[in-house]
Formats: structure tokens, sequence, C-alpha cells
């Protein structure tokens, strides 16, 4: 856990709890640190860029958050520096929760899963919505084989992370990791069977040889 991502999670009533329940004296030294915003590494860079999908909190004016599910090829939310995330919003149910909420919190959390590995990484920041894209923005995130329409472009400003432990992520496959990992196993029964057809012929050649 960085020290700004501790600075910006454990308001009052956060460290009330963990002085309540014993935990206040380790977690306040992870607070002593730097209170500039995080940067990202190029651990984290590689993390996001093989995600196929996050979860993205923001919060509207009511005071009740919403928590939106986001996917598309791997590397669609694309890191353009160590401070900004970016990812195209396609036109979708015309609900418009999130951008909505934007207007009046800019504030919002992300969640990254690594379901195989068992990892997570947590995001804190700010996000806009650019509804008229430059068009070389447009381009970097836009998937090349993408055939919806793009409304606009959320810019995220990373202000704090943090890496979870793996407790209770249980490890979930999607096809394309399942058929890779099958792959090998695919290939040693094709050979087998040609090993199995080779070893039958040959019996049948040598019983006929002796007769």
């Amino acid at each position: 856990m960085t020290s700004r991502y501790a600075q910006l999670a454990f308001t009052p009533p956060v460290r009330a709890r963990q002085v309540r329940h014993g935990s206040r004296t380790a977690y306040a030294r992870t607070e002593q640190g730097p209170s500039e915003a995080d940067r990202l590494t190029y651990q984290e860079a590689d993390f996001i860029a093989s995600r196929d999908s996050f979860y993205l909190a923001s919060t509207g004016e009511s005071g009740w958050p919403y928590v939106q599910h986001r996917g598309g090829p791997p590397g669609f939310l694309h890191v353009l520096d160590g401070a900004t995330l970016a990812f195209a919003d396609f036109r979708g149910n015309r609900q418009y929760i999130t951008t909505g909420n934007l207007h009046g919190n800019d504030r919002v959390a992300l969640l990254l899963m690594d379901y195989p590995n068992r990892s997570r990484l947590k995001i804190l920041g700010t996000a806009a919505s650019e509804e008229d894209p430059a068009p070389d923005l447009l381009s970097v995130v836009t998937p090349a084989d993408h055939r919806g329409v793009v409304e606009r472009v959320i810019l995220i400003t990373v202000e704090a992370y943090d890496w979870n432990c793996p407790q209770h992520i249980t490890p979930r496959y999607s096809l394309q990791e399942v058929e890779a990992m099958a792959q090998p196993l695919h290939l040693h029964l094709v050979h087998l069977e040609r090993r199995i057809a080779d070893l039958e012929a040959e019996n049948t050649r040598l019983r006929a040889a002796a007769r």
C-alpha cells in the first residue's frame, strides 16, 4: 500500500475503526510518506495492459455510489503516461450514469482483477469525459476491429493505487486461457493417437508375416 493511498482512504472514521480493532499501529506507518500523487510503474502498466475488463465506481449527486463493469480486448484501458489512463466510451444503453456522475463529482475508483494469478489492483483518481476527443487520442484508444460508435473518451488522472492480497480471490479463466492451457494436452493426445495407430499397424504387419 502506498502512503498516498492510505492518506486518502484512511479517513477519521476509518482510523477510529482501526484503533478499535487493533490494526491502527501497523497501518499508521503506511501513511508516513510522500503526499504527492502516485505514479504508475512498469509493473502497473503491464498489469493494466493485459486486462480485458475492470470495474469503475463513481458517486452521484444523491450520494449513492455506482459501480460499472467495463470490458474490451486486452489493453483497451490505455496507460498514456505514469499519471493518465484512457479508454474509449462506446455507445451502450444510454443511461449515462457514470458520465453524469462525473459532472458533479470527478472522483472515481477502479478495480482491476487478474483471476488466474489471484491479484488485483485498486486505483483512485479523477476522471474527465472528453466529448470531442482529438483525432490522435481517439486513434490510440479505439480498438482497430471494433465497430461500435465512440461517443467520448474517458481520461483518468491517477491519484493513488494499491495492490491487494490474494485472499478470497477464486481463480477463474477465460475461454482463451482454457484453450491455451489445453493446447499442450491436445498435442500430446494427437501424438499418442498417432503412436497407437503406428503400433497397431506394426502389430498387424507382424501377424501377417508370421502366418
